[in-house]
């Protein structure tokens, strides 16, 4: 019997401190495993997303990219009860199970909004900034993604449950082994009939599943140690190692050792050099034997700064890697510190260590050696705009108005100085309050 999916209208609240995961996508549409949020709570609860909400400066690059109305909630046609669902909540929790029309779940910890099962007409009060009266329920755990790192913490869950959705989904997928590859371990190994997986190739199952989907290649001598995603037209490179923890988006290639780490999608660590840990953006190149520590000496969590001007925070986590923003590249033999936050756009090709004083790179920075110093300058905005066309064609995308605007937004408020007009610009991040 066929479930009839239920109304929902996904937010992203703008709270927290997300960035650069958030800076050209809602917080809905991070890569938190192998699939999006949006796309593993669509799966699992079964949703028909009829309007979405995301902050004002994304509402342009939203309205492009959905087919259903943005920051308007579409209740006029709707007779059931609406599920509200924040887009910083990377997995269902038990409590959406029971949740009543009426009823609001709520962090503690914060007092942000999880989710709300509310009537057309309290659904359109409440997103247009009005009170419909709701009772509420705390939730006693941080279940809320909150900060750059927080990908870390909702990693192994997330991906564990999009390994079990995607098996599911894919009835023709094969779990037969292709000529040549050894096949290790007893947990399921999925490939999709218009991938290759070379002969030598090694998959690795014993400590979880692989799932490789369409059109990926995975070339001779390559390991790949479950649990491990390689999303559609990706390519795992020659001798490469990708261990557990990993899961890489669309149009990826990945070489050297990779472990633990997130691709968004449209993204090259094509030689050799370590990746333990990481989250990595869209459109991202990491140079030649650019390598990451993912763990202090002291094996002690990692303390971090959510901004380059806040205070250390405990993340929770001994094992950490960089979070690396959309649009950041890397020289050959770049170093990264544990935990260090590239911001978008950045170019970093200085011999000292990434990550070095706040633990960030700024966005947009160019980072080179000069006169035996490492010295930071604005990477000129021309400049970045056509290497990032440059790089999108190759992958025959095309970049789109409300990208290109939204990427000069970003730039002017890295800079603080106006670059290009458009009628009806926003101008207020020139200014801040």
């Amino acid at each position: 019997m066929t479930t009839t999916p239920r109304p929902a209208i996904l937010f992203d609240d703008a709270k927290g401190i997300l960035a650069p995961l958030t800076d050209l996508r809602p917080a809905f549409h991070v890569r938190t495993g192998a699939l999006t949020t949006a796309e593993r709570m669509t799966r699992m609860l079964e949703l028909e997303v009829v309007a979405v909400m995301v902050p004002a400066p994304l509402v342009e690059l939203a309205t492009e990219q959905h087919s259903v109305p943005v920051n308007q909630p579409p209740t006029d046609a709707i007779a059931r009860p609406i599920l509200v669902l924040n887009g910083r909540l990377p997995v269902p929790i038990p409590e959406l199970d029971h949740l009543e029309p009426g009823h609001v779940l709520a962090e503690a910890s914060t007092g942000d909004m999880i989710a709300a099962l509310l009537t057309p007409e309290d659904c359109t009060a409440l997103l247009t900034g009005g009170n419909p009266p709701m009772e509420h329920t705390l939730i006693d755990r941080p279940v809320l993604l909150d900060r750059p790192w927080s990908w870390r913490s909702f990693r192994d869950e997330c991906l564990e449950t999009d390994l079990e959705l995607l098996e599911d989904d894919a009835p023709d997928v094969s779990d037969k082994p292709p000529h040549g590859v050894t096949v290790l371990g007893d947990h399921a190994v999925r490939v999709h009939p218009s991938a290759t997986v070379n002969p030598t190739a090694v998959l690795d199952a014993s400590e979880g599943p692989i799932f490789i989907d369409e059109n990926a290649t995975v070339r001779p001598l390559a390991i790949i140690k479950g649990p491990v995603y390689l999303g559609p037209g990706s390519t795992v490179l020659d001798h490469t190692l990708v261990k557990e923890g990993t899961a890489i988006g669309p149009v990826c290639k990945v070489a050297g050792e990779v472990g633990g780490t997130i691709f968004q999608g449209y993204s090259n660590k094509a030689h050799a050099g370590h990746l333990g840990d990481a989250w990595v953006g869209e459109w991202v190149n990491l140079g030649a034997d650019t390598t990451n520590s993912n763990l202090l000496n002291t094996y002690t969590p990692l303390k971090c700064k959510p901004t380059p001007d806040a205070r250390h925070e405990n993340t929770g986590h001994t094992f950490l890697g960089p979070t690396i923003g959309d649009h950041v590249k890397t020289a050959i033999g770049t170093r990264i510190g544990a935990g260090t936050i590239f911001h978008t756009g950045a170019m970093y090709a200085a011999s000292a260590m990434a990550g070095g004083g706040s633990g960030h790179v700024s966005p947009f920075a160019w980072v080179t050696d000069t006169n035996g110093k490492t010295a930071t300058h604005p990477y000129r905005l021309g400049k970045f705009v056509e290497v990032a066309m440059t790089v999108m064609a190759r992958r025959g995308v095309n970049q789109s108005q409300p990208y290109a605007r939204r990427l000069t937004v970003l730039h002017e408020t890295a800079t603080g100085e106006a670059a290009f007009d458009w009628p009806g610009k926003d101008t207020s991040h020139l200014n801040p309050s």
